[in-house]
């Protein structure tokens, strides 16, 4: 067995330690019905900001082995058995999602759950578009529509149809999420604090609107988390990352989704690739428009949550500037991102601010 060693290691522990391939070996081996799994390469993949995501290479082909980061985590973060089985519920609806092949909940092997899927063989698209794909302004619409039409196809989906009603909770999801983020943002480092956030969390505690019916909602999805079918910019093959998927408000996914997308208009949003700012692309507000005209949802509402978008997203940048400072990522180190955070919780006030009769 042989492992890469570049940018893989988190608290001096080598990849042999974090993903143990005598143990993990074997068990997708016998998972698959493929003898070559027993040994494998191992390798990191970059850009991923808080569970650790892996490669998985022998003679059979390739896995993706999805584990939690090392070190002390956070309270209800990095359920690894939970994202598997999102993905094994969605695996016969319209929503595209790579087949779960090993589901590891016991955390007997690593002293954490994993779980090991498919590699969905397409393109991730991060800081830059791979050469030659998608360079007219309308395969960069089209992957604009695909975005938004596998978040609608999500949003669609009945959560008692596919066995995960008790996803979440049904009801009091934006009340939850206020209070979540919040206490999450407790346990920040100062360097990344953001002074004005507890204060954006009462305003828009105080001007909350009724949500819709709960749905199963991403709750991080965005240009860097699906894969794009390599001859197709309108297609995705596969969506990724379902740390963070619940039962929700399927307009505050939506929310989310466009804040990442990001305005040329608007804040830097940290961590986030900002290649959907650059010219060609469709702005934020086509996303707006296709996902309400397919759903019905009243866009004067967008505004409020727009601003709830900003206000999790600086909790969540938070999270992972700290579990980075701590050691906690695998080596990854993403900089000082503590002013963006700051100006992207002032923007979320902003928004706040324009709305009228809001205080």
């Amino acid at each position: 067995m042989t492992t890469s060693q570049t940018d893989t290691e988190s608290e001096g522990l080598p990849v042999d330690e974090l993903l143990r391939p005598d143990v993990v070996g074997p068990k997708i081996a016998e998972a698959t019905g493929q003898k070559a799994w027993t040994e494998f390469e191992a390798e990191l993949i970059a850009g991923g900001k808080s569970n650790l995501t892996f490669t998985l290479r022998s003679d059979a082909g390739e896995l993706i082995l999805r584990r939690p980061p090392t070190g002390k985590l956070l309270p209800s973060a990095h359920d690894m058995g939970r994202e598997a089985r999102i993905q094994i519920g969605l695996g016969d609806t319209d929503v595209p999602v790579a087949q779960v092949v090993l589901n590891e909940t016991t955390g007997e092997d690593l002293g954490v759950p994993y779980y090991v899927m498919e590699k969905v063989v397409g393109h991730v698209i991060r800081d830059a578009l791979p050469p030659g794909f998608a360079e007219s302004d309308d395969d960069k619409a089209a992957m604009a529509d695909a975005q938004i039409d596998a978040l609608i196809s999500l949003h669609a989906v009945d959560q008692n149809a596919v066995g995960l009603a008790d996803l979440g909770r049904p009801d009091g999801y934006l009340e939850r999420q206020l209070r979540r983020w919040l206490g999450q943002s407790e346990k920040a480092v100062d360097s990344v604090r953001a002074d004005r956030l507890p204060e954006l969390a009462a305003r828009l505690g105080d001007s909350m609107p009724t949500s819709p019916s709960s749905r199963i909602i991403h709750g991080d999805y965005r240009l860097d988390n699906y894969v794009v079918a390599p001859d197709d910019p309108g297609r995705i093959l596969a969506i990724l990352d379902w740390e963070l998927s619940t039962l929700g408000d399927p307009v505050a996914d939506l929310a989310q989704t466009v804040l990442y997308w990001g305005d040329p208009d608007g804040p830097e949003v940290p961590l986030i690739p900002s290649i959907t700012t650059e010219p060609g692309w469709p702005g934020p507000q086509r996303l707006l428009d296709r996902y309400c005209a397919a759903t019905g949802t009243d866009p004067s509402y967008m505004p409020w949550y727009l601003a709830f978008a900003t206000f999790k997203f600086a909790a969540i940048a938070q999270g992972v500037a700290t579990r980075s400072l701590a050691g906690d990522m695998a080596g990854q180190d993403f900089g000082d991102i503590g002013p963006q955070i700051r100006d992207l919780v002032d923007h979320g006030h902003s928004i706040l601010d324009s709305r009228k009769g809001t205080n």
